[in-house]
This record gives C-alpha cells, sequence and structure tokens, in this order.
C-alpha cells in the first residue's frame, strides 16, 4: 500500500478515549512527530470493514491502536489493518488485563502495551515508526 506524503514517523492514533487521544497528539507534535487521530465512525461501521478505503490508515506510518478487543468489530479493524499494512509497518495494541492471552493468535506481529502509554513510550514508538521508514527508504 503506498504511503501519502507525509513526514516520516507519522503516527495513526486509534483509540476511543478522547483525553488520551488529545495528550498523545499534543506530545506526539511537540516532539515533531505528525500524529494523526481515529475515534472510529460516529455512527455505522469503519470504513475498512465496509469495503471503503481510509485515508488516515494510508497516510500512517505506525499505529497506536487502543480499541476494545473483547468487541468484534474491533478485533476486526485490527485484523484488517494486519492485512492491509506493510509489515515493516510499526503496531502497537494497547490492551486491557488478560486481552494478551485471550488474543495472541491476533495479536501476533504486533507489539502489545498492557497499560495506558506514557510520553516515554510514545516517543520510543515514534522512533522505531521513523527507523522503520528509513529502512525502507521513506525519508522527509
Amino acid at each position: 500500500m503506498a504511503r501519502k506524503e507525509l513526514p516520516e514517523g507519522t503516527v495513526l492514533l486509534d483509540v476511543t478515549d478522547v483525553s488520551y487521544a488529545s495528550f498523545a497528539k499534543d506530545f506526539l507534535e511537540r516532539t515533531g512527530h505528525e500524529a494523526l487521530v481515529c475515534h472510529g465512525p460516529a455512527e455505522g461501521v469503519c470504513p475498512l470493514l465496509a469495503g471503503a478505503g481510509c485515508d488516515k490508515i494510508d497516510a500512517a506510518h505506525g499505529v497506536v491502536f487502543q480499541f476494545d478487543l473483547d468487541r468484534p468489530e474491533h478485533r476486526a479493524i485490527l485484523a484488517r489493518y494486519k492485512k492491509i499494512l506493510d509489515s515493516e509497518i510499526p503496531v502497537r495494541v494497547v490492551v486491557e488485563h488478560g486481552q494478551d492471552e485471550a488474543y495472541a493468535e491476533l495479536l501476533a506481529g504486533t507489539d502489545v502495551w498492557a497499560r495506558e502509554p506514557t510520553a516515554g513510550d510514545l516517543d520510543a514508538f515514534a522512533a522505531q515508526v521513523e527507523a522503520a521508514d528509513r529502512s525502507r527508504g521513506i525519508d522527509e
């Protein structure tokens, strides 16, 4: 899938928690990283699950996914990301207690945070995304 023309290190924050998304976006942008936010569709089904495209996932060079994996539609979104994203694009999934074991097969190939990511976690992830961009030859 072709990446859109955004700076290296662009991170998609695919999260339901509005206050956390605001914190994470502000932090990433203050540290020089482009950040996109998706809270899911206001109504209906995610366009990716409906067979449509998504500009945000197309532009993402890395994804922080923080939806509830106990919900089938959220698992389906993560499965779709894993199917359409280049395997070198880092994906971090924030899970609730026990979800890392319950959904181990779905989480294979992703990195898992079993707690809400801190500023340090986000900074390290953004650096990982930039490194993956450089290894794929994507420059600012």
